[in-house]
């Protein structure tokens, strides 16, 4: 079996599952095992079903992707968002 790109559409539904999970109180320390549990589940239940080895694999990059994807995008979101603060509090010259 090959990852599709039907099968990759499973990482961003970890990532809102993951996100979901910590809203509802779970600790926000532990979001990256919660993601590699539900990718390991992911590819039990619908990305390898019928091989545990390929499950097991399969599920771990997905997990694995899920978190590197929300770490990536929450480290760029942070630096523009600090981009912008120091460019309103004038402490970079954006007309040079």
């Amino acid at each position: 079996m090959e990852f599709t790109a039907y099968d990759i559409a499973i990482i961003p539904l970890i990532i809102a599952l993951v996100a979901l999970i910590v809203r509802l109180g779970f600790p926000k320390k532990y979001a990256p095992v919660i993601a590699l549990v539900l990718g390991i589940a992911a590819g039990f239940v619908y990305l390898a079903p019928d091989e545990p080895k390929q499950a097991v694999l399969y599920g771990i990059v997905a997990g694995l992707a899920a978190v590197g994807l929300y770490s990536g995008v929450k480290n760029v979101g942070q630096a523009a968002f600090t981009i912008e603060v120091e460019d309103v509090k004038g402490g970079k010259d954006s007309s040079a």
